[in-house]
């Protein structure tokens, strides 16, 4: 039976080196995304904290005393939310005050510095997890909304790595304390 050849994309003979011309593109995308990613999240964070008028008033935000987690947890649940029962008790603690501004400023930050991008695209992912189904039932759709498709491009990000690229990941890897702990890139 004769051998039957089968050009791979990246077999250099064929003239055509598909496999690395498409890696820059690959990593100017993965850059872009985790970028994206961080600038929702820290957007959502210093809105609240400094009330630019957007999403948060200024006297609705953290500065002028209002809890960042209180208005959504008590009021803005859809009716008949499975996740209700659970998060209203949240609604302005400290802990999930807390814990809401770490995952958008410090999560958000992270990420668009390309830096602590394994604990940021974690803790980023879990918010939007936690925010998805909290939202629960979706109104528009039967299960995808932003909230999970955050969460999606949180594990891309964690996936792929990708503080290595548009950012200051590389550097940040040299860092000692980076290479002593590895759960730091």
């Amino acid at each position: 039976m004769p051998a039957i050849a089968i050009d791979r994309p990246d077999d250099v003979t064929s003239g055509l080196n598909v496999h690395h011309a498409q890696r820059p593109l690959q990593q100017i995308s993965l850059g872009l995304l985790r970028i994206g990613f961080g600038w929702a999240l820290f957007w959502s964070g210093i809105d609240k904290i400094f009330g630019l008028g957007f999403a948060t008033t200024p006297e609705q935000s953290v500065l002028a005393g209002i809890s960042p987690t209180k208005g959504f947890l008590s009021f803005g649940l859809p009716e008949g939310a499975p996740a209700a029962a659970l998060l209203k008790p949240l609604a302005g603690h400290p802990v999930a005050d807390a814990l809401f501004l770490l995952a958008t400023v410090g999560a958000g930050l992270a990420l668009l510095l390309g830096i602590g991008t394994r604990v940021a695209s974690i803790g980023g992912g879990v918010l939007m997890l936690n925010l998805w189904f909290a939202s629960l039932p979706l109104e528009y759709n039967p299960f995808l909304d932003q909230h999970l498709f955050y969460a999606i491009a949180a594990l891309s990000v964690l996936a792929f790595d990708s503080g290595r690229y548009l950012g200051l990941g590389n550097a940040w890897r040299r860092l000692a304390l980076v290479r002593a702990n590895r759960w730091l890139i």
